[in-house]
């Protein structure tokens, strides 16, 4: 697969995309936690350079082989924990806006804020969003995984 672009960056674009992983990275959040987040995000979008660039970064942050391999199947898996689960049905809802999908229920969200306090809770929110974000440029342009990470 070709891109159809060498690239949507801008100078201003990028300072913004800098700022903002600043306010995710400060908020508070076990690193671990928000590339967990990152790349379930881009497993449902079916973003290959985001799924990439998430393993290649959780495995720099010490995650394991296992547990990267069961993210797409968190609920069934032994290996989280129950903050990692909160952020991951978060992560979830929050992705899955489509055609009458719940979203954030008041049960997902009580779950997520009994684990995260609300600065963590912006950073992860803000995290999914970031995730969405690029999962949608790389899909619109045709982003082909391990070419620009």
């Amino acid at each position: 697969m070709e891109a159809r672009m060498k690239s949507v960056a801008n100078p201003d674009l990028i300072t913004a995309i800098q700022h903002l992983q600043k306010a995710i990275h400060a908020g508070g959040v076990d690193p671990l936690v928000l590339e967990l987040v990152h790349l379930r995000a881009s497993q449902i979008n079916g973003c290959s350079p985001c799924v990439f660039a998430g393993v290649q970064t959780a495995k720099k942050h010490g995650e394991t082989e296992e547990r990267l391999h069961n993210v797409v199947a968190w609920r069934e898996a032994p290996f989280f924990t129950e903050e990692e689960r909160a952020a991951l049905a978060l992560t979830e809802a929050a992705t899955r806006i489509q055609d009458g999908a719940p979203g954030v229920t008041d049960e997902i969200w009580d779950a997520a804020a009994g684990h995260f306090d609300e600065k963590q809770m912006s950073a992860i929110i803000l995290n999914i969003a970031l995730t969405n974000f690029f999962n949608r440029i790389n899909h619109t342009i045709r982003e082909p995984a391990s070419k620009t990470w």
